[in-house]
């Protein structure tokens, strides 16, 4: 006797789909709909709570428009797809986002007189997710992603931590920073590295253009070969209280006194 397979259950636009491994699940609200403002032509179906609907509207209208599928889900279905109870009532299933090769940013940052931060061996993403948001705040052009191995993208966490500056910013990451940084050396790019036994203010610095700020691992610093490519090295003067910053609270600071010029 032949077994007939078990007929499956039709999936529904309800029922908010396991993302493919080159596909991204953008968590959070404001993430979210950034990703629908600035590239909604990557969304490949959008899951909601019935909390946030009416801060959707506009996202669900244009997702039926397109026949991209997209309908309200349980916090369990949305903690399960974004794998974080911290969703915000809404998940984004997207193509992957672009990345800048170190040419592309390079002409980028020649071509407009622009300013990035780069984070070497910053790994939380929580700090990550507040760099970028911050970066995006003071409207910094790119920012720069360092690791000691393939960086495969930004963790979730982390784009949902910049409530949609991920979305505002070129994206750009290597895994050899001190390279990337002496090629952009070599395209009139000018590196400042930050210390906090650094003799220079960064109140007092002047920051050129085209400029990337590198900000390191909170408690390793800068990397010996990265801190040899900076053409400068600049801290923030505190009142000796503490030693030194969050690395994301000082990428505020920074970043804000570098955009002044």
């Amino acid at each position: 006797m032949v077994q007939r397979p078990k007929p499956t259950r039709p999936r529904t636009d309800r029922e908010p789909r396991e993302p493919r491994e080159q596909d991204e699940t953008i968590q959070g609200l404001r993430a979210g709909l950034a990703v629908f403002e600035r590239r909604r032509g990557d969304i490949l179906r959008v899951a909601f709570s019935r909390a946030v609907r009416p801060e959707v509207t506009a996202l669900c209208r244009w997702a039926a428009a397109q026949g991209i599928p997209h309908g309200e889900a349980s916090d369990a279905e949305l903690a399960r797809v974004s794998g974080s109870d911290h969703h915000e009532g809404l998940c984004v299933l997207s193509r992957p986002r672009a990345w800048l090769a170190a040419s592309e940013l390079a002409e980028r940052l020649v071509s407009t007189r622009g300013a990035c931060i780069a984070l070497d061996r910053v790994r939380n993403p929580y700090n990550v997710g507040a760099v970028l948001r911050s970066a995006a705040f003071f409207g910094v052009e790119a920012a720069l992603l360092g690791a000691p191995a393939p960086h495969p993208g930004l963790p979730p966490t982390a784009v949902r931590v910049a409530e949609g500056g991920v979305e505002h910013v070129a994206l750009a990451r290597t895994t050899d920073l001190a390279d990337t940084l002496a090629r952009l050396r070599a395209r009139g790019v000018r590196v400042v590295g930050t210390d906090g036994q650094a003799k220079t203010s960064a109140l007092e610095h002047r920051f050129a253009r085209p400029t990337v700020l590198v900000l390191g691992n909170e408690r390793e610093g800068l990397g010996e070969r990265v801190r040899a490519q900076c053409d400068d090295v600049v801290a923030i003067r505190g009142s000796g209280a503490v030693e030194s910053l969050n690395v994301a609270v000082a990428a505020g600071v920074l970043v804000s006194r570098m955009m002044q010029g």
